[in-house]
């Protein structure tokens, strides 16, 4: 049974639509979209822990890591369930998202329908840039948009 999520990212200046895509529980999660208002270079992209933007996308609270494990890249064997790397923004600030990942789920214990995802201002520098918050956040800086992953039309 395919299940289909989409998220609607909103910032200031950075907006973007996102879509989750998985052919059954066991299958990898599909995520394709694309991000504009970006400056050129490597942004960080995770979902975290929270469905609550109340606050802006601070209140989305940290990255979803239900196994309290250190950040990483997408296929370390060590890393956050919402760890999703980085997107690439292009010289006119937008960024195609095409990002296959075997952790995240629409289903079951690593589901992230329900939280935000969030797109961010630097590079992730995926938990090996030796900066005191590579093993939390991958020093990935000021969260520039964010939106909550809900369910999709299929």
């Amino acid at each position: 049974m395919v299940a289909k999520a989409v998220c609607v990212l909103n910032g200031e200046v950075v907006k973007g639509t996102v879509f989750f895509e998985q052919a059954d529980s066991k299958a990898p999660v599909k995520v394709t979209g694309e991000i504009t208002g970006l400056t050129k270079g490597l942004h960080g992209f995770h979902v975290h822990e929270f469905g609550d933007n109340t606050n802006g996308c601070i209140s989305a609270g940290a990255h979803f890591n239900p196994h309290n494990k250190d950040h990483g890249a997408p296929d370390a064997d060590v890393r956050h369930v919402g760890d999703l790397g980085n997107v690439e923004a292009g010289d006119m600030g937008s960024a195609k998202v095409n990002i296959t990942d075997k952790l995240i789920s629409l289903s079951g214990e690593h589901n992230i329908i329900g939280r935000t995802l969030v797109v961010h201002a630097d590079p992730d520098d995926l938990g090996v840039g030796g900066h005191e918050l590579s093993k939390t956040t991958g020093n990935a800086g000021a969260r520039l948009a964010c939106g909550v992953i809900g369910l999709a039309k299929l």
